[in-house]
């Protein structure tokens, strides 16, 4: 778990992340403020965590920008705990605020692997 704590570490200053651990699970909390559903995507794969979120932002008829300090475009891949299982993840987002749940690999969900005996043939 320490290659994740020291990933999100180094994600950028705008951006603030929560992990959380259990018996069974861990979770992971991210503010992105103004990002949406719509406009993140998650995915597990190959034991790294890839997060891609965007700011919908609208100006107000009449103004342009000026100067813009908050935008948010977050492209981050994070490495999985070796124990969690992430393709049992599951992800909510609520006011900008994303949560990523990874349960931990149970006790027995292991897979034998037959070896074939190479001198019997």
């Amino acid at each position: 778990m320490s290659a994740l704590r020291d990933a999100l570490r180094d994600l950028p200053d705008a951006v603030f992340a929560d992990l959380l651990e259990s018996d069974d699970a861990y979770v992971l909390v991210v503010d992105l403020p103004g990002a949406t559903a719509e406009t993140t995507d998650v995915v597990a794969e190959d034991g790294r965590l890839s997060i891609e979120a965007r700011r919908a932002k609208t100006t107000p008829d009449g103004f342009r920008y000026v100067r813009e300090d908050r935008p948010l475009f977050l492209d981050a891949e994070l490495p999985l705990p070796s124990d969690a299982d992430g393709t049992a993840a599951e992800a909510e987002m609520d006011r900008g605020v994303l949560e990523v749940t990874l349960p931990k690999w149970i006790d027995g969900d292991s897979t034998s692997i037959p070896i074939d005996d190479a001198d019997a043939a």
